[in-house]
């Protein structure tokens, strides 16, 4: 039986979750953890039972970071270029473990790799959300200089997502590091502005521009918190949601 505090009905029907790479490497510190891998799949598989429409958008920071290859001599694009390499084999397994759960998928990237996945097109993508598939961006914009953020509120736009889902370690946004310092605050609430004045590191300024053009809530919230996907999909008040003035 549902309980009062749960809407019987999701919130949002159309949803870009943004998960970092190095939300797959678990303790180990690099690379992807099968047993991490599973436990994502499992909540997304949860969420895919809801009937709505959910894209997703993945990192490549676990294996590969462009910026910080460019700070060793790597030049920059090239270096970005290896990044959104990286996203397609985060995307892979993603899509992988999925579809061992029964979960139907389709890998998309902005970089033409169509030996392992289609080529982003966004009426196609749009076609397989529609079909309830979960489809799964990767290799970033396609662009050096731009980060998997800006890509999740871009293709967020594109596919005229409800909302974003920012899924971090953390259950926020704190006026700083909650995992260093005790005394940090945490914002139920904020505006783009507010976001953008304190610098906030949700997104990187872009990202969060965009998504004030759009008007689309970002809710940033914990991804390891078993059932969080599902339960901010559904309505409750988990984390912290940024949106615009008016709404507030």
């Amino acid at each position: 039986m549902t309980s009062p505090e749960t809407p019987a009905e999701p919130k949002y029907r159309k949803v870009l979750l943004k998960l970092s790479g190095e939300a797959l490497q678990g303790q180990q510190g690099y690379g992807i953890c099968a047993e991490v891998l599973d436990t994502i799949s499992e909540e997304i598989g949860e969420v895919n039972k809801l009937d709505i429409e959910l894209a997703i958008v993945i990192g490549g920071g676990n294996i590969f970071r462009g910026v910080a290859a460019a700070s060793k001599g790597i030049d920059r694009s090239t270096g970005d270029y290896m990044g959104m390499l990286a996203t397609v084999m985060n995307a892979l397994a993603l899509q992988d473990s999925l579809e061992k759960k029964g979960i139907h998928t389709r890998v998309q990237t902005a970089l033409n790799i169509e030996q392992v996945a289609e080529p982003y097109i966004r009426r196609r993508a749009v076609r397989h959300l529609e079909k309830g598939r979960v489809v799964i961006f990767a290799a970033g914009t396609g662009n050096p200089f731009f980060t998997t953020d800006t890509a999740a509120t871009l293709r967020a736009l594109e596919i005229g997502a409800d909302l974003i889902l920012k899924a971090t370690k953390v259950d926020g946004v704190y006026d700083k590091d909650p995992l260093e310092y005790k005394d940090a605050v945490k914002f139920k609430k904020l505006t783009y502005m507010e976001v953008l004045k304190k610098e906030l590191k949700i997104m990187d300024a872009t990202a969060i521009s965009l998504s004030m053009q759009g008007n689309i809530p970002i809710i940033v919230f914990n991804l390891f918190e078993s059932g969080n996907i599902k339960n901010v999909i559904m309505g409750s008040e988990i984390g912290t949601i940024v949106r615009s003035d008016t709404d507030v």
